[in-house]
């Protein structure tokens, strides 16, 4: 459930209207309704309670300060993945003591930085990168805190890009090789073995491959225990789904449920990473119809909201639903809604039967609040989007548009290329 709605024909953002926010800060931009932020949240927090847990929130699904705060305020910790998610996350105030380290690429900086702010734990994606942590911690007098990510071969039976439980991707080690990165681990001076971490893929709809997934990890785990191996978290990952279209993934309250059952015999803590379940639904991108364009093949409304500001399209042919911001009694037709960039996959839509539209018209994007802003860029030199929050009839703008001048900010004029008019 979430908290944009058609009132009269207008769609709003809890009791805003859509259209008076585009007129004060322009478009494209993203709304996020705070009530469903907290919704989703306390969904996680009921579900999980009664059994000791941590929330992690996977920044990597939208990392704006302010949303790290009401996460922040909320006692829910991070999931990581960069140095500057790192950086994120602890300005707004969550807690090194609830902050996981994922990614398979950890520089020496950032596992310096990490160690440094106390986290629970680096999830280590190999024996290399075991080693690595090991080295740093031992050059700061410190022992690092470590899981491995166990790789346990299960389809997730999600798009292929966001799929990472299985052997050939680049994610974890294969549980039957799980066991010597422990044996390694165990034999190092400068890491203690804290817990074991899975993760095995993105918008999932269905238990089974949760379910599956979590019976290898804890039989794994009596393996650990036969070895005399202590482990005292579980970390189960994230990618419960959202409704994107006609999906019906599970709730939270039943995911984790299953989940707590399986895990309980281990005795150990449950760590879960959600991201887009708490954020895909709690926000939209608003877009503004700039031309119509008609061959003979398709119908194109080409809007001012492009690749670079919601990839997902170009990137997995992911669905959005598209909606006029103001319903009106129209025909439909059958249109590509594509953006003003200069690539063929620049597209929100393909052959979507939409109502008929007109120039300076806005579409709202649903389901847009994770993995939207995150993953835009500047490419065509295009400023970032406005962020906005929504809390009740107020809207707070929490990140501006980008001008030109941000665009060029860093760039750097060597002296021999200089003119009378630089300063």
């Amino acid at each position: 459930m979430d908290y944009f709605r058609y009132k009269q024909g207008q769609l709003y953002a809890e009791d805003i209207e859509i259209s008076s926010i585009a007129e004060k800060v322009g478009t494209p931009f993203y709304v996020y309704s705070y009530a469903t932020v907290m919704r989703h949240i306390h969904a996680v927090k009921e579900a999980l309670s009664g059994y000791p847990s941590i929330f992690c929130f996977a920044l990597k699904a939208n990392s704006n300060s302010a949303i790290l705060r009401i996460l922040a305020k909320e006692g829910v910790g991070a999931d990581i993945v960069s140095g500057g998610e790192l950086y994120r996350a602890r300005k707004a105030g969550i807690s090194g003591r609830k902050i996981i380290y994922a990614g398979v690429g950890k520089t020496d900086t950032e596992i310096r930085a990490a160690i440094r702010a106390g986290i629970l734990m680096f999830n280590v994606e190999s024996s290399d990168e075991l080693r690595t942590i090991d080295r740093v911690a031992g050059l700061m007098n410190r022992k690092a805190p470590i899981a491995l990510r166990v790789n346990p071969n299960i389809d997730a039976g999600t798009h292929p890009y966001i799929t990472t439980g299985m052997k050939k991707y680049k994610f974890g080690m294969p549980v039957e090789e799980a066991l010597e990165g422990y044996r390694l681990a165990r034999r190092l001076k400068n890491v203690k073995i804290m817990g074991v971490h899975k993760h095995i893929g993105s918008q999932l709809t269905e238990l089974a491959p949760f379910l599956e997934s979590a019976k290898k990890i804890v039989a794994f785990i009596d393996q650990l225990k036969h070895e005399g191996i202590d482990i005292k978290y579980l970390d189960v990952g994230g990618g419960l789904g959202i409704r994107y279209g006609e999906e019906i993934p599970p709730q939270p309250a039943e995911l984790l449920a299953n989940l707590i059952s399986i895990i309980r015999p281990t005795g150990c803590t449950l760590i879960t990473e959600p991201g887009r379940s708490i954020m895909g639904n709690a926000g939209i991108l608003v877009t503004r119809v700039l031309y119509l364009k008609q061959n003979e093949l398709k119908n194109f409304v080409i809007v001012d909201a492009g690749m670079n500001d919601l990839i997902r399209p170009s990137l997995y042919e992911a669905f959005h639903k598209i909606e006029p911001v103001v319903k009106r009694r129209r025909t439909k037709i059958s249109a590509d809604i594509v953006g003003p960039i200069c690539e063929s996959g620049d597209f929100l839509a393909k052959d979507r039967l939409l109502t008929r539209v007109k120039q300076g018209e806005l579409l709202a994007v649903r389901s847009a609040g994770a993995y939207g802003f995150t993953m835009s860029s500047n490419y065509n030199s295009r400023p970032r989007v406005a962020e906005v929050l929504v809390k009740g009839n107020k809207f707070y703008t929490i990140r501006k548009r980008e001008s030109y001048a941000d665009l060029i900010r860093h760039d750097s004029i060597p002296a021999f290329l200089k003119t009378a008019g630089d300063r």
